[in-house]
């Protein structure tokens, strides 16, 4: 009776949509891929899958033009008398010959340069005859991989030996996506997930969406990661060079123009390839360009290529990108893989205006049950048929995916990845119950192990049970870790529990306690492994220590769209500490620095007496015009950079064991990252603060600033840091005001440079401030190289700094390696 109602339900799947279906052949035989189709001055369309085979929905029996189009081939026109549904139309498309004009041209004159004055000069006619539309959207993504390694770097990649074949290769990832899009430009789009489809998973959202797809040839810039150039910006000639390849007549007897476009340099943000130009009008009729991993500043990605076609509607005289595709491949040590992403608009309309209320904040969400539609569904709403390798990916993923739900293959898995192995007890464990969703994980002291003065060697291990809902995005997990300091034989342990309640405001609730080393600046200005290095083989110990017992409860949630509060509360006791060894590894008449972060050849002062304090903080960052999308799920917010990010927070030290440490405190912070079209991103950080009642508090709550005196910056944000500045140098308990410019050019001047361009690099120059009372402002002005490397590993940065206080004060040069963050 199941496949009774079954074989029904998709018999009337086929018939209560109308479709033209069929295949598309060259004068060999050969299928061929991505073809433009349509239906004449409709906006009605689709494109053929890999296979050379299309599916075109019309909604009425009745007769229809329909236009076959290929770049390089002569477009077909077939009129079909449709009376009933499924029509199988095949066709086969034979070579265009694209012919030079007869007329003698000038030598000295290249006919190419002209045709791309006249699309710059239409250029915004052109785009704003389609500056607002609404439109249905499908999208499909997959990604293969080949030839895939059974191991990188040691570790094993047998997560996907289920879907692969014996070559170890095959389909990872393959969704589709079936939305509705209103569009204004340059950048308001509203789009409703109407379908959502990802192989192997029946609750999966597919990411793919309208907004990634928007590739304007029209603007100056398109954005790849990094601002490519468009042919036909207004500054186009100033990084191409074009060359007439001949011209054709289209359906509707316009005169298309084919232009080579080729970069004058290599490494900058361009593409090559064609551009098909409308004679008359200067509307694109087509786009088929490249660009490289390199280009992009994307160095696993080798090549991405882009195409697209654009229809002509005669009622309305409107040129309208119908159908696209980036195919990439892509790289990275032993790892290889490929993919492509097609799309087609279709049923577009142009309102003269959109409703107000029309565009805000929510930029996506999906219908109810987007992601639960049956293959019925899907059969008559594709555009795209499927190939038979994605056919196969499907219903063998979905076959597995059953299995894969069950105890018995998921205990399994387990079974294999919970193996407790030689290296396991320094390195680490990890035990899992995906069926009941909990892991328990043991941290072991490979990687926690590290020296300073005040312990010694020390080394930690750490112990972690938590559960985790992948459908809600929620998490909880309970985690303690041991520590010991071997030169003043001491034990410590820490505890913390933590919990997330939901992904719509993000809800999170932190609790941790216990008694730890820490350093005087919170925001650990030297890393373990960095003060090691220093101090054992340049005899600088300059992380400073204090032994903190504590316990602490936080909250913190989105209030509202794009503001986030958080609210603590911390008790501490506070202890002095002091060195406990003299231990290196160099023969050096130099000593140890003691302990005290402003005394640091007095042995006997302690740097801050045992005291205990409270204190509560409230703080709120707010992200002006934050948009987000709304899935089933949770919420999930998108960056904004049109606007900065401001952060406000007030912090009290109150029921102390002594009233001269209590304190108040108020501080703001504004971010902002800035881009300036294909000459580089400026970021800037500026931030300030104010004591209240804070003469005598402990040097624990001071304002401490990110100093560096070891010359290795540790990869992360230099917005946040003085790369010459000692680290306590200028701490106060007063007022202070910060400021941090970073420019990037993101390659636009160290591509242009003969030599220096090969190292597609990235210069970056710097200023940074800091001002406090009673001393003249601190300074550094930077210069640096970034994105260097070998190859495709880019993990290096260098800088010379430059610092003045009341004059001259030093120079450094820095090294920035991008992995250290990754190892503490």
């Amino acid at each position: 009776m199941k496949k009774i109602a079954l074989f029904v339900l998709l018999f009337l799947s086929y018939y209560s949509f109308a479709q033209i279906r069929g295949s598309v052949v060259d004068s060999h035989g050969n299928p061929m891929a991505f073809v433009n189709i349509y239906v004449q001055d409709t906006y009605i369309s689709t494109t053929t899958n890999e296979q050379g085979k299309y599916d075109l929905n019309v909604k009425n029996p009745g007769k229809y033009i329909i236009l076959f189009q290929y770049l390089g081939y002569k477009t077909e026109k077939k009129v079909i008398d449709a009376e009933k549904f499924p029509q199988i139309v095949d066709v086969v498309l034979v070579e265009e010959e694209v012919k030079l004009n007869e007329v003698v041209i000038d030598p000295k004159v290249n006919p190419a340069n002209e045709m791309i004055r006249n699309a710059i000069a239409n250029r915004k006619i052109n785009a704003n005859k389609t500056a607002r539309y609404n439109a249905d959207f499908y999208s499909k993504g997959i990604f293969r991989v080949k030839n895939l390694p059974k191991n990188i770097l040691g570790q094993k990649l047998d997560l996907f030996d289920d879907v692969i074949d014996s070559t170890r290769s095959g389909i990872l990832y393959l969704s589709e996506t079936v939305s509705k899009i209103s569009f204004q430009k340059p950048d308001k789009m509203k789009e409703t997930i109407v379908a959502s489809k990802v192989s192997g998973n029946d609750n999966g959202f597919s990411f793919n969406n309208a907004a990634s797809a928007n590739f304007d040839f029209y603007e100056n810039t398109v954005e790849f990661n990094e601002k490519a150039i468009s042919p036909i910006a207004d500054n186009a000639f100033n990084y191409y060079k074009y060359k007439f390849e001949g011209s054709f007549t289209d359906e509707n007897n316009q005169l298309i123009n084919k232009i080579k476009v080729t970069p004058k340099r290599a490494n900058e943000p361009v593409m090559e390839g064609h551009i098909y130009l409308v004679d008359d009008s200067w509307a694109i009729y087509a786009i088929d360009l490249t660009i490289t991993g390199v280009q992009m500043q994307t160095p696993a990605l080798n090549t991405l290529t882009l195409k697209q076609n654009f229809s002509y509607n005669n009622r309305n005289k409107i040129w309208i990108k119908n159908t696209q595709t980036i195919d990439f491949e892509a790289g990275i040590l032993t790892l290889k893989m490929n993919g492509r992403f097609t799309y087609v608009f279709s049923n577009f309309e142009f309102p003269e205006k959109f409703e107000k209320k029309t565009f805000g904040a929510e930029v996506l969400k999906f219908e109810e049950n987007a992601n639960k539609k049956e293959d019925a569904f899907w059969n008559t709403i594709r555009p795209v048929p499927l190939t038979t390798e994605e056919t196969n990916d499907y219903l063998k993923k979905d076959a597995l995916q059953t299995k894969k739900k069950s105890k018995v293959y998921l205990d399994s898995i387990d079974a294999k990845k919970n193996k407790f192995r030689f290296m396991s007890p320094i390195s680490g464990y990890t035990y899992s119950n995906t069926f009941k969703k909990w892991t328990f994980n043991y941290d072991g002291p490979l990687l926690n192990t590290s020296f300073n003065t005040v312990q010694g060697w020390n080394t930690s291990v750490g112990f972690s049970y938590g559960t985790n809902d992948e459908d809600k995005r929620t998490y909880s997990r309970i985690s303690t870790r041991l520590s010991y300091g071997f030169a003043e034989d001491k034990f410590r342990a820490t505890a913390s529990y933590i919990r997330k309640f939901n992904n719509n405001d993000n809800s999170t609730l932190y609790i941790n306690g216990g008694s730890l080393v820490s350093q005087f600046n919170g925001n650990n200005p030297i890393s373990k492994n960095v003060n090691t290095i220093s101090s054992l083989l340049f005899v600088n110990n300059f992380m400073k220590l204090y032994e903190k017992n504590y316990a602490t409860i936080s909250f913190g949630k989105e209030v509202i769209n794009g503001v986030n509060m958080n609210a603590s509360i911390e008790y501490a006791e506070r202890k002095p500490l002091w060195n406990t060894t003299e231990q290196r590894w160099i023969k050096s008449e130099d000593d140890y620095t003691s302990n005290h972060p402003l005394l640091p050849f007095d042995f006997e002062t302690p740097a801050i007496e045992k005291h205990n304090l409270v204190k509560a903080s409230l703080s709120a960052q707010i992200k002006f015009g934050q948009e987000y999308w709304t899935r089933p799920d949770g919420k999930f917010n998108l960056g904004n950079n049109k606007y900065p990010i401001l952060f406000f927070a007030y912090e009290k030290g109150f029921a102390a064991n002594n009233k001269n440490y209590e304190f108040d405190f108020v501080s703001a912070r504004v971010s902002h990252n800035l881009s300036i079209g294909n000459k580089g991103e400026m970021q800037m950080n500026l931030k300030g603060g104010k004591f209240f009642n804070g003469d005598n508090i402990s040097f624990v709550d001071y304002k401490h600033f990110n100093g560096n005196q070891t010359h290795i910056a540790n990869g992360g944000s230099y917005l946040n840091v003085f790369n010459n500045l000692p680290y306590y140098s200028m701490s106060t308990n007063d007022s202070y005001f910060e400021t941090h410019i970073e420019h990037n050019d993101k390659g636009y001047i160290m591509n242009k440079i003969p030599l220096l361009n090969k190292l597609q690099s990235q210069l970056v120059l710097g200023f940074h401030n800091l001002a406090i009372p009673n001393q003249k402002p601190y300074q550094e002005f930077t210069i640096g190289l970034d994105n260097l490397g070998f190859g495709k590993l880019r993990l290096f940065r260098f800088d010379y700094v430059r610092s003045y206080q009341n004059g001259y004060q030093g120079d450094a040069i820095v090294f920035g390696l991008k992995f250290l963050n990754l190892i503490e």
